[in-house]
C-alpha cells in the first residue's frame, strides 16, 4: 500500500509541475521599427494616421509592428502562437512553470506576464451563470412600439443632434462583441448594408472573417441594432448613420482569459483602420477555470491585460465606451474589466423611470475612481433586430445606445479632445456633481452636452440666438443679430414637419401642442432650439 501511495503522489506530482498557464511573453524591443517610421502607412490607414495628426498624438513605438523572428524563435521551442500584441509587444502562449522559467531567460524577452494573478486563491468559485442570460432574456419579443425607441432617446436627450444633422455621418465605430448572425441578412440591417456603412469585420476568436454565421451569439448583433439599426417608422438608430467595423473577440461558449488578448488584437486592429470610437459590451473578473479569477482589488485600470489594451486605445485618441456589468444582485457586485480604466467611459444602466437598473454593476472602481462615468437606458432597452425590433435589457445594450451619441457629439464637435468630450459628458449628467455608485454621475444628456460644445466654441456661440417665449402659447420670436436664412420645425421623432418663413417672429397657433424642434439657420452657423408648444 505504501508503495502505491507513493506511485500515486509521484503522478500526481509530475501532473501539476507540466500542468500549463496562460501566460504574455513581452520582448524587450522592436528593432526594424525605423522602417516602419520611414513607412507608417506600411502598419496604419491613412484615416488612422489623420486621427493622431488631428489630435496631435505622435508616433510612437507601439505602433510599430513585432519583430517576425522573435516569434519564430518563440514557436522554434515548441510553442503554439497565435495572438499577439503590438502594443504590448509580445506573444500569448500557454507554459509549464518550467517553460516560464525558460522564457524569462531569453536575450529578447523582457518579461513573462502570468494571467494567473492569484495563485494561492483568487475570487472563491461560485455557480457559473452565464453573462449574457439577462442580455438575451427578451430575445423574440415583438410587441415593442416606437414610444418606447423614442423614449429612451429622449432620456438622453440625443434628438437636438439628430434634428441639427448629426447623425454620426464621418465617425466609424469599432462593435467589439460575440458575432454578428443576421446583421449580412437582416432587413433591419438593410440601411446600413445597402449604404456601405459596414466597412469589415474580423473575429479573432476562430481567426477568420467569419462573423455572420448563425452559430455565433446574437450579442453583437443586438448591440449593433441599438446604434445602427433601422426599422421604416418603427426604429432608427442612435447613430444610423455612422461606419462600423464589426469584430468578434468574445468565445461565447467558454470564459477563458485568452479572450482579453482577442479584445486586445481587435482594438489594434481598430486603431489600423483608423476608428474612431470603440463600444464593447464584455467584460471579465471570473472564469471557468478559476485559476485565472480576479478581485476587486484587480479592478483599479491597471492590471488587466485588457484594462490596459483599453486605455492604449484612448491614448491612440479612439473614444473606447465599456459596460459597466450586470453583477449588482450577485455576491461579486462590481464593475468588471475592462469598465475599470479611468480613460475608459463607463456605461451605467438605468430604467424608464430614471432609476438605476437593480442588475447594474457598482462602482467606484478599486482605487476610488468614479464609475460609470455615465448611464443611459438598460432596462427594456430597444433595439432594431434581424427582421424587426424587440427589446432586452443589460449595461450591454445602455453601452451601445450611449455610443450612438457620443458619436453624433463627435461628429457635431470634430476637433474636440476625448478628456474634453468625456468631461462634458459627466457635468452635463443629471447628478453632476454627485454621483452614485451605479449611476456614476447620472443620466447623460447629449443634448446640454452639445449645447457646451456650442457654447466653447468661438465660431458658434450660443449666445447670438434666442427664443422666446418658451413655453409658447401662438407666437414666438427668435433673437439674433444674425441674418436669417431659413426656419424649419422637427417633431422629437427628428421629422420635419414644417417649413417657417424666414423671419424673427414665428406664428405658431395651428400647431398641436407638444415639444418640437426649431432649426434656424444664419449665414454664420446653425442653431437648434427645443420648444414647448401649450
Amino acid at each position: 500500500m505504501k508503495k502505491l501511495l507513493s506511485i500515486f503522489i509521484l503522478v500526481v506530482f509530475s501532473f501539476a509541475s507540466a500542468q500549463t498557464e496562460l501566460v504574455f511573453v513581452f520582448f524587450k524591443d522592436k528593432p526594424n521599427k525605423a522602417a516602419f517610421y520611414a513607412n507608417p502607412l506600411s502598419e496604419l490607414t491613412q484615416k488612422s494616421l489623420d486621427r493622431r495628426a488631428k489630435f496631435g498624438i505622435a508616433l510612437d513605438d507601439k505602433d510599430a509592428p513585432i519583430e517576425p523572428s522573435y516569434i519564430q524563435n518563440i514557436r522554434n521551442l515548441g510553442f503554439t502562437v497565435t495572438d499577439y500584441s503590438k502594443w504590448m509587444n509580445g506573444v500569448a502562449v500557454n507554459a509549464t512553470a518550467a517553460q516560464i522559467t525558460q522564457l524569462q531567460g531569453l536575450s529578447y524577452v523582457q518579461a513573462v506576464e502570468r494571467f494567473i494573478k492569484h495563485p494561492t486563491g483568487g475570487k472563491p468559485a461560485a455557480q457559473k451563470v452565464n453573462k449574457f442570460d439577462l442580455f438575451n432574456s427578451t430575445v423574440g419579443k415583438t410587441d415593442f412600439n416606437y414610444g418606447t425607441g423614442l423614449a429612451q432617446i429622449n432620456q438622453i436627450n440625443l434628438r437636438p443632434l439628430h434634428v441639427a444633422g448629426f447623425t454620426g455621418t464621418g465617425i466609424t465605430i469599432a462593435v467589439i462583441d460575440t458575432g454578428f448572425p443576421r446583421v449580412n441578412t437582416g432587413s433591419a440591417y438593410a440601411r446600413i448594408r445597402n449604404n456601405g456603412q459596414i466597412k469589415g469585420g474580423y473575429n479573432f476568436v476562430n481567426k477568420s472573417t467569419d462573423i455572420y454565421n448563425t452559430a455565433l451569439n446574437n450579442h453583437g448583433s443586438m448591440c449593433l441594432g441599438v446604434i445602427a439599426g433601422y426599422v421604416d417608422g418603427s426604429y432608427a438608430g442612435s447613430a444610423p448613420d455612422a461606419d462600423f467595423y464589426l469584430y468578434a473577440s468574445e468565445d461565447y461558449a467558454n470564459e477563458k482569459p485568452e479572450e482579453m488578448i482577442y479584445w486586445a488584437e481587435a482594438a489594434e486592429e481598430a486603431d489600423r483602420k483608423g476608428v474612431d470610437l470603440i463600444t464593447t459590451s464584455l467584460g471579465y473578473y471570473d472564469f471557468d477555470d478559476t485559476r485565472y479569477n480576479m478581485l476587486y482589488s484587480d479592478m483599479n485600470g491597471t492590471t488587466s491585460f485588457i484594462a490596459r489594451s483599453a486605455q492604449i486605445a484612448v491614448e491612440k485618441g479612439i473614444f473606447v465606451l465599456a459596460a459597466a456589468g450586470n453583477e449588482a444582485q450577485n455576491a461579486w457586485h462590481y464593475i468588471i474589466t475592462p469598465a475599470d480604466n479611468e480613460k475608459v467611459f463607463t456605461i451605467g444602466a438605468v430604467t424608464s423611470t430614471g432609476a438605476s437598473s437593480s442588475f447594474s454593476s457598482y462602482g467606484p472602481n478599486s482605487v476610488g475612481v468614479v464609475k460609470p462615468d455615465g448611464s443611459a437606458r438598460g432596462t427594456s432597452t430597444a433595439m432594431a433586430y434581424n427582421n424587426g425590433v424587440t427589446t432586452s435589457s443589460g449595461t450591454s445594450f445602455a453601452t451601445p445606445l450611449a455610443a450612438g451619441g457620443v458619436a453624433c457629439l463627435l461628429q457635431a464637435a470634430p476637433n474636440k479632445s476625448i478628456a474634453e468630450i468625456s468631461n462634458i459628458l459627466r457635468q452635463k449628467a443629471s447628478l453632476y456633481p454627485n454621483h452614485t455608485d451605479p449611476m456614476g454621475y447620472g443620466i447623460l444628456n447629449f443634448g446640454n452636452s452639445y449645447s457646451a460644445v456650442l457654447a466653447t466654441n468661438n465660431n458658434l456661440n450660443r449666445t447670438e440666438l434666442k427664443i422666446f417665449p418658451n413655453p409658447v402659447k401662438n407666437i414666438f420670436n427668435i433673437s439674433t443679430s444674425e441674418n436669417i436664412l431659413s426656419v424649419e420645425l422637427y417633431n422629437t421623432l427628428g421629422q420635419k414637419i414644417q417649413t417657417l418663413k424666414s423671419e424673427k417672429n414665428q406664428n405658431i397657433d395651428r400647431l398641436n401642442s407638444g415639444v418640437y424642434f426649431v432649426k434656424v439657420k444664419t449665414y454664420k452657423s446653425e442653431y437648434v432650439e427645443k420648444i414647448v408648444k401649450e
